[in-house]
């Protein structure tokens, strides 16, 4: 890594596809906490299906809670997995391999350094001495 973020010794076409694989990165990573929200939505849905079918089983109900109970309570969300199984599929297969590429990109071309864009960004739009537009502690004004 460098103490220059900007990394003034690559040219703008590899900054700007480095920056744009981070970005997707991120959109996977926004993408990721949708499905992990989905999980827990999922999960939490079940418990009080269970619930439902305990209050209408109580209320006499037996045919509808059992048939519930047996169909819709633990049923798979697809074919053969429950979201647990989504999820860690998601992370090893797709996710993994996602940061994996980001990571090898960032190490070959920018030797390891991240949010290069940004650095740039950053030096071309605040205003050098102006109070709350310092560089940074890696960027020279």
């Amino acid at each position: 890594m460098t103490t220059d973020r900007t990394r003034p010794d690559l040219d703008d076409a590899t900054v700007e596809g480095l920056g744009k694989l981070s970005e997707a990165l991120e959109t996977v990573d926004q993408a990721r906490g949708f499905l992990y929200a989905f999980h827990q939505l999922t999960g939490k849905a079940d418990r009080v299906l269970q619930e439902a079918v305990d209050l209408l089983r109580e209320a006499g109900h037996a045919t509808l809670a059992d048939d519930l109970d047996r169909d819709l309570v633990g049923r798979n969300v697809i074919a053969d997995r429950w979201t647990f199984q989504i999820v860690e599929d998601f992370d090893a297969s797709y996710w993994a391999a996602f940061r994996a590429f980001d990571e090898r990109a960032r190490d070959e071309l920018a030797g390891g350094d991240r949010h290069v864009f940004e650095a740039r960004m950053k030096q071309r739009e605040r205003t050098s001495g102006h109070p709350r537009h310092e560089a940074g502690p890696a960027l020279a004004d």
